[in-house]
């Protein structure tokens, strides 16, 4: 160091130092402005990355609460639909069971008066068939009964005494 403080020219000095300004003021001109330029260039285009990347971020959370509303909606109808098949299917089923059971009833109603028919039918036939036997008995009896002449107008005046007295 005290080389350096011995070996020291005032010229020398001076001639150092307006070189160095000089070389700091072409800097400053020709150099330093571009260089704050593109510094601030930089400086704004990462502003603006960030502010693109906030943005985007906003937007990606926007669609993903649409994308959420979405399938909330979209669950929402699935299970109204579903609902309403079931209630449908539960409807369609009732019916069918009250259809099933009108027939049936109608069914046993038909069966009913076609029995009640029948058994009109096969009265009447009985009581024909009866009758028919009666007559014959009665015909058979009176033959045996009645003989001779004598006992028919015996027979026909007890008639006539009992159809008076009532």
């Amino acid at each position: 160091m005290d080389k350096l403080i011995n070996d020291f020219s005032l010229g020398l000095f001076f001639w150092m130092a307006v070189l160095f300004i000089g070389l700091v003021l072409l800097l400053k001109k020709f150099a330093w402005k571009p260089i704050l330029d593109a510094v601030q260039q930089r400086e704004e285009g990462i502003k603006n990355a960030l502010a693109s990347a906030e943005e985007a971020k906003k937007e990606m959370q926007n669609l993903t609460a649409d994308n959420e509303k979405l399938l909330k909606l979209a669950r929402a109808e699935r299970d109204t639909m579903l609902k309403e098949a079931r209630e449908i299917k539960d409807k369609m089923i009732l019916e069918a069971k009250e259809e099933a059971k009108e027939e049936a009833s109608r069914m046993i109603l038909l069966a009913k008066d076609s029995i009640e028919q029948e058994k009109q039918a096969a009265l009447a036939h009985l009581k024909k068939e009866v009758g028919e036997l009666s007559i014959v008995i009665a015909e058979a009896v009176l033959k045996r009964e009645l003989g001779s002449q004598e006992e028919q107008v015996k027979l026909v005046e007890g008639m006539l005494q009992e159809v008076t007295l009532n």
